[in-house]
């Protein structure tokens, strides 16, 4: 048995939109794949977990043990991608102790905030990183392993850190290969 979705199989798991050449484990799991939207040239490994509104352009891998929350959306475009074990929260809970916390509690006892998160082109997130709502990752950007990433980061510049913060300028020459 091959470790990837068939093709058949992929269009019955009920995604908005699915490209061509789409690699998804059968060990990844989707929670509302009807808001979801997939690009061409997309794998996804094992044990990823995509839940909410997403959209995910062309070339992208997702590594192994890699979380999308996209409540309030995420957006990966073409050319970008997750290292293992990255979390991606486009909503967070109020932890200041004036309402109750988790999915299962009536929403008028909660505090639920956030906003999108989008990764534009050819950024890559590396392993072990935690980005929070309401983000942009500008295009071409490198985040290194284990950063945190709390507000938006600049095109063209590589990032590190908890919570990270810019490095150096990161080089451009790898445009050659897409234009």
């Amino acid at each position: 048995m091959n470790s990837f979705y068939t093709e058949n199989e992929l269009q019955q798991l009920g995604f908005k939109s699915i490209g061509k050449n789409v690699l998804i484990s059968r060990n990844a799991s989707f929670y509302g794949a009807q808001n979801m939207s997939i690009g061409n040239n997309v794998r996804i490994d094992d044990f990823c977990i995509l839940s909410g509104n997403i959209v995910l352009g062309s070339y992208i891998h997702i590594s192994a043990y890699t979380a999308l929350y996209g409540a309030m959306g995420i957006e990966l475009e073409d050319y970008s991608g997750l290292s293992p074990r990255c979390t991606i929260f486009s909503a967070s809970d109020d932890f200041s102790g004036k309402t109750l916390i988790g999915p299962m509690i009536d929403k008028e006892f909660t505090n639920v905030t956030g906003g999108k998160v989008t990764i534009r082109k050819y950024s890559q997130i590396g392993a072990g990183c935690i980005v929070l709502p309401s983000v942009e990752i500008g295009e071409g950007v490198a985040v290194g392993a284990m950063s945190l990433v709390t507000k938006s980061l600049e095109s063209w510049y590589i990032y590190s850190g908890i919570p990270c913060t810019k490095l150096k300028e990161r080089s451009k020459e790898l445009l050659r290969f897409v234009n």
